[in-house]
């Protein structure tokens, strides 16, 4: 393909995912799969890069860009006021008298709108395109997360219809209630910590530093208002909703006028039943002057804006009974004790299941089987057990123990340095078998095509398998019988099976399943020690050596590997004819040999991964952070933040053709 085909299919993918995009965010009518988004997004991404073809409104961006050592400070052109909040009637009242008085007269209405339980963000549109997204910070000035911005798909990169030219946007980022929850159940099967909460995993996300991996957060969005320069005397809080809607924007459904402050109870009160229904958190309702034109006159203090409050739901609680502490084993083989109750309604909801987080939290609370308890609901998906009612009764039971082996299968638990939580690393498990067995076939790891979650539970279910390792004692006629399979189906199934024996060694490290081992450190793992049987010799001060790997890792792959079971594992992957020995590749030189290379921007004729295989082929790495250990950086357009940072570090930069001098291609 010439670049001038590759234009043209490009502004193509990029007319569909944008349609696609409004479509599935703004208008609820995907019209493509997931996989057909997914395919035409990694087209397009390979042509931008392949043709330097990229802008900075592409659909691409939302997938996120290189990690950024930090975010600059901008200063706020208005200021982001907090709001004052009350809970109760009283209060509230207090409020509209307040507004009455400054006024002098009631010739006002107030709009309602759901109060939402995430983070607040800032965005500033020029000429109709999104140039800069910031937190709230102090009010004054807050973090430049631009880039993390981009990949939430609910903030348009580009205004649907036409707008002044400087346009500035406030809303809050959210996750939804059940997003939430797969999100930490992915978490779970890679070994990393949950969450506590939608608004916490929020406002953290928004600051990573790898925007890549703020792509991969649920992440969603709300606007609720809107700053113009000059805005229409006449201009109200309901037209500026109305409007952001034209532009593109995601707005609250649950938005009324109201002519009085008992209007405004009764939309509290409404809200305040539906609440439990409602696909995300909020922790109360936000009420506003709707006559932007008396917003001078009313004024601020000094944290808050006098013509807006929210009024706060209290926290939904109940009292009832802990029967009894039951274990649940995760994903992951992570053991988090369950408060079993006697049944009680919440929240919309009756409750029998409190979440009591692990061992310490109940020691910490003094929580005992046949204790009264307050259970709460309120910023949790799951129910948790806030405090005894009866702590100093007689007769309570004896404190909680958490027992020495896992309720499932027998295994003995261990607990690493700095955590809290007990764990079964037995990859026989039972609850853990079928995610470590998708997890191994997964594309990342052994990628087995064919093998997806719902195989693996018929050959679980069948007892054809017991663990990963029992995959390669398959045969064709035990496949064919099973449900939607066939002849080829199984003959598909077994030829992929044994096509996985070649990956190579960082791919079947990442495929065993190691709490902590992602993609990145298994490759090097898979670098540093050549060898499965080498790595598992090794002891955690070896591994500690390497630069990636901390202690926390380290220990968690020497814990997998003493383990007799994991052994076993190990010897029938090696029976099976796996490639445990790193494969060693060909160096065309050693000009770069002990370098360290960042790269930054679109370079003229290399890809990224180009540009990388290159590198290591000439004996040098490379590394996603400029710092004082950096020998050089590749530097080609919108290099952005990195070249800078070289630049005060005087470090040397290479255009693309200074690379290919260095390295003799040129």
């Amino acid at each position: 393909m010439d670049k001038a085909s590759a234009k043209k299919r490009v502004e193509e993918l990029r007319d569909l995912l944008n349609r696609a995009n409004k479509a599935y965010y703004q208008e609820a009518h995907p019209f493509i799969s997931d996989r057909e988004f997914d395919e035409a997004l990694e087209e397009l991404d390979k042509l931008e890069q392949e043709f330097g073809l990229a802008t900075e409104h592409s659909p691409t961006q939302r997938v996120g860009g290189e990690p950024s050592s930090e975010f600059p400070t901008v200063e706020h052109p208005t200021r982001m006021l907090s709001l004052d909040n009350t809970y109760n009637e009283e209060e509230l009242r207090d409020f509209d008298r307040r507004v009455r008085d400054i006024l002098g007269h009631s010739d006002y209405t107030y709009s309602c709108e759901m109060k939402f339980d995430g983070a607040s963000i800032r965005l500033r549109y020029e000429n109709g395109e999104f140039v800069l997204g910031a937190t709230r910070g102090d009010g004054e000035r807050g973090d430049d997360i631009t880039q993390n911005l981009k990949t939430i798909r609910d903030i348009p990169l580009k205004l649907n219809t036409d707008s002044p030219e400087v346009l500035e946007v406030r809303g809050e980022a959210y996750m939804e209630k059940e997003a939430f929850v797969r999100m930490n159940e992915n978490r779970e099967e890679q070994g990393l910590p949950s969450f506590a909460n939608p608004r916490n995993s929020t406002a953290g996300s928004l600051k990573m530093q790898d925007s890549r991996e703020v792509a991969r957060r649920p992440i969603k969005f709300f606007a609720f208002d809107l700053l113009m320069e000059n805005s229409d005397q006449n201009t109200t809080h309901q037209k500026k909703l109305h409007l952001l809607k034209e532009y593109g924007f995601q707005v609250c459904e649950h938005f009324e006028v109201c002519k009085s402050i008992d209007d405004v109870f009764d939309v509290i009160d409404r809200w305040g039943r539906i609440r439990p229904d409602l696909p995300y958190e909020t922790d109360g309702v936000v009420l506003k002057v709707n006559e932007e034109k008396f917003y001078e006159e009313l004024g601020t203090t000094s944290k808050f804006p006098r013509w807006a409050i929210a009024y706060k739901f209290e926290a939904e609680q109940a009292t009832t009974v802990l029967e009894s502490i039951t274990l649940q084993v995760g994903r992951l083989g992570k053991i988090t004790p369950v408060a079993e109750l006697k049944p009680v309604f919440l929240a919309g909801t009756t409750v029998k299941r409190a979440s009591l987080h692990n061992e310490d939290e109940i020691q910490r609370k003094d929580i005992r089987e046949g204790d009264t308890v307050i259970v709460e609901k309120a910023g949790e998906i799951i129910p948790q057990v806030v405090s005894v009612m009866n702590p100093d009764a007689e007769n309570r039971n004896a404190p909680f123990s958490m027992p020495k082996n896992c309720p499932a299968c027998g295994d003995e638990l261990v607990k690493l340095d700095g955590e809290v939580a007990w764990r079964c690393i037995n990859p026989q498990c039972p609850p853990q078998v079928r995610e470590r067995v998708t997890h191994f076939a997964s594309r990342d790891a052994m990628d087995i095509e064919g093998l997806g979650e719902a195989v693996v539970e018929l050959l679980l279910q069948q007892d054809l398998i017991k663990t990963y390792a029992d995959l390669y004692t398959l045969k064709k006629e035990d496949i064919v019988p099973l449900e939607r399979m066939g002849e080829k189906s199984a003959q598909n199934l077994i030829n992929a099976i044994g096509k996985s024996k070649k990956q190579s060694l960082d791919r079947v490290i990442y495929a065993l399943g190691i709490r902590f081992v992602g993609k990145t450190v298994a490759k090097d793992l898979a670098s540093h020690f050549q060898s499965l049987d080498a790595l598992i010799r090794a002891d955690a001060e070896t591994m500690t050596n390497i630069d990636s790997i901390g202690p926390k890792i380290a220990e968690s792959v020497e814990a997998f590997f003493q383990k007799e079971k994991n052994q076993e594992l190990v010897q029938k992957l090696k029976d099976a004819g796996l490639a445990l020995e790193q494969e060693q590749a060909r160096l065309l030189s050693k000009k770069l040999e002990g370098k360290k290379v960042v790269l930054t921007g679109t370079l003229p004729t290399y890809t990224r991964n180009e540009a990388k295989e290159l590198i290591e082929k000439h004996g040098g790495t490379t590394t996603s952070s400029v710092s004082k250990n950096t020998d050089y950086v590749l530097a080609g357009e919108s290099a952005g933040s990195k070249l800078d940072k070289a630049k005060q570090l005087g470090i040397t930069v290479w255009t693309e053709d200074e690379f290919r001098t260095e390295i003799g291609e040129l």
